[in-house]
């Protein structure tokens, strides 16, 4: 990655500026603002220049090992600069969630769209169509586990005179989407079979994350890879190699193991989806990487695992009374959902460098603009020191920001990348 992935010529607005502005993205990166030294307006949301980096390096590996391509699940950060950094990398393609979400990622060069979703209903045909219409390269898969959905996509694309191409969904019992016995399957396929110009089976895709446990990721993937083999014998694939995908960011090692008997045969295409590898957390994601790294011999060999790279820079706003502080960072700017923001770092302006936050500074609640944290009546901690958060889930964290800043090791602004939610 160079630091041209920053560097687009839009007009930076919004939050998280730096105070100096208005700058573009280039102008970031050649002037080098220093968070520290305040020349950037708080709140801020970062990403780490070199544990991105570091997480592309990782993860492009780790699925080159098991023979497995990638193509990360894109609504993470709805970024396309960071959406060009997984492709230069060597991604697959790029999987999302919703028919606009498509249409965002294909307007900045995306040409290859999985999405893990069924496609639904008459505006996000539409959508899909016209894209296909247009540009006749561009490759686009969705999910299907409804016959009557197949039967509306069957007969909108044979009106159109197109193909779209889809892959069976399976699932688990009690969790999303997804069908879940032989005979849902059957019911799906045979519609499939009655739309043989505008209906194309071209692999199938399991979300393994909605399993209960570890046991259950396990049974849902040796069903998936099943169906795959059974559809294969049967010559049910529109064409070969077919799609077999899974892997959300928590069990990604697991799909991997379980795939790993087709990944090597010229009949297959096994497509890892992980979203949040690229930035990583402190939370969810990080104790999946511990699971990992103790139990999958491809992690440990690799070594040194996935880093935070997404951080939050905020000041302390108000001291109001002994063991609490306020500070400028609330709902509006940091997920939640998954845990709250967690101190990492604590900066006085003007004073040497950062240093590691006590460990008992926590987040104990958060409103729109605020974050309640529970301090230590002798804690020296100030109105207008900087604190720097690390997040769990990173997915809803990215879609408060407009605009993030990229940051090298010394805390200096190199760049920034916008979002598209």
């Amino acid at each position: 990655m160079q630091e041209n992935y920053f560097q687009k010529s839009t007009l930076l607005i919004g939050k998280g500026l730096p105070a100096g502005g208005p700058w573009t993205p280039a102008a970031l990166a050649q002037h080098r603002p220093a968070l520290l030294d305040e020349q950037v307006s708080l709140p801020a949301a970062v990403l780490s220049q070199s544990a991105l980096l570091h997480n592309l390096a990782w993860m492009r590996e780790f699925a080159q090992a098991y023979g497995c391509h990638l193509a990360p699940h894109g609504k993470t950060t709805m970024s396309p600069a960071l959406f060009r950094m997984q492709l230069d990398a060597g991604a697959w393609g790029i999987t999302l969630a919703t028919a606009a979400q498509t249409v965002a990622a294909h307007a900045e060069g995306v040409q290859r769209v999985l999405l893990a979703n069924q496609l639904v209903g008459r505006g996000n045909f539409d959508q899909v169509a016209d894209l296909q219409a247009h540009d006749p390269d561009f490759w686009f898969a969705c999910v299907v586990d409804s016959a009557a959905n197949v039967a509306a996509l069957g007969a909108y694309f044979a009106a159109r005179g197109q193909t779209i191409k889809v892959l069976l969904e399976v699932g688990a019992d009690g969790g999303r989407t997804g069908v879940r016995d032989a005979s849902q399957a059957d019911a799906v396929l045979h519609e499939i079979a009655r739309w043989p110009a505008s209906v194309a089976l071209v692999g199938v895709e399991v979300y393994e994350g909605v399993a209960a446990d570890e046991a259950g990721v396990r049974a849902v993937l040796q069903r998936a890879l099943a169906q795959w083999q059974a559809i294969r014998a049967a010559s049910g694939f529109a064409q070969l190699p077919a799609i077999l995908s899974g892997a959300g960011s928590a069990w990604f090692d697991l799909v991997a193991e379980t795939f790993a008997v087709v990944a090597k045969d010229s009949d297959a295409q096994v497509v890892l989806r992980p979203g949040c590898y690229l930035t990583h957390d402190v939370g969810a994601y990080q104790q999946a990487a511990k699971r990992i790294e103790a139990s999958n011999p491809v992690a440990r060999r690799i070594g040194s695992s996935l880093r935070p790279a997404l951080r939050l820079w905020a000041y302390v706003q108000s001291r109001p009374e002994p063991g609490k502080a306020i500070i400028g960072l609330g709902k509006r700017d940091a997920a939640f959902d998954a845990g709250f923001p967690v101190a990492a770092l604590h900066y006085r302006p003007g004073t040497g460098t950062p240093v590691d936050a006590p460990a008992h500074w926590k987040v104990t609640a958060m409103m729109d603009q605020h974050a309640f944290l529970q301090v230590q009546d002798e804690d020296a901690l100030e109105v207008g020191d900087m604190l720097c958060f690390d997040i769990s889930h990173p997915c809803l964290t990215f879609d408060k920001w407009r605009h993030l800043l990229v940051v090298d090791d010394m805390h200096r602004v190199v760049g920034a990348v916008s979002t598209q939610f």
